[in-house]
């Protein structure tokens, strides 16, 4: 029986079965997508201190969340349109997860 509650296999049908399956959204948006995670998922590791192939779903939390979005705004200095695209992937994973978990 597989752990439903590990991210990485998420992430890899958010990526691949939703968003090319059956949004099939434009590559742009794609690429948009998967580099929000690329950015994300290491944040979250780091905070977690887990190993990213070991974070949980539990493990994005709304706080960290809000923590990878000043990241993103302060730290790397994009500009809050930016820092919103990256929140609407978040949510768009969030609402997969939660429609099929």
């Amino acid at each position: 029986m597989r752990d439903q509650s590990l991210l990485g296999p998420w992430v890899r049908r958010f990526l691949l079965e939703y968003l090319v399956a059956e949004r099939n959204l434009a590559r742009n948006t794609q690429v948009s997508y998967r580099d929000t995670l690329t950015l994300l998922l290491p944040f979250v590791s780091n905070l977690a201190t887990v190993p990213i192939e070991r974070l949980a779903v539990h493990d994005v939390s709304a706080d960290r969340v809000r923590a990878f979005l000043d990241h993103i705004e302060h730290e790397r200095g994009c500009s809050v349109v930016t820092r919103n695209q990256r929140l609407s992937t978040i949510h768009s994973l969030a609402r997969f997860v939660g429609m099929r978990s």
